[in-house]
């Protein structure tokens, strides 16, 4: 999980596997998977640093690359 800031200053620990879609248009906007929609005080590039190393942390990055590299020809 990740943590962000609503708007009134509040924090919240979210999914960070049921994010679909970061917007920053100024306010940045969280859309999950469940089709609920977020508004936090952080930047999207903080939001996506957050995320990504969430999946290092818990493997799922690894996983990728080990998938990817499965699938290639030799």
């Amino acid at each position: 999980m990740i943590s962000v800031t609503r708007l009134n200053g509040s924090q919240i620990w979210l999914n960070a596997l049921l994010i679909e879609m970061i917007e920053e248009t100024p306010d940045t906007y969280i859309t999950l998977t469940t089709g609920k929609r977020l508004i936090v005080l952080e930047k999207a590039k903080e939001v996506i640093a957050s995320v990504k190393t969430y999946h290092r942390e818990v493997g799922v990055y690894q996983a990728t690359i080990k998938v990817q590299q499965m699938e290639e020809p030799s």
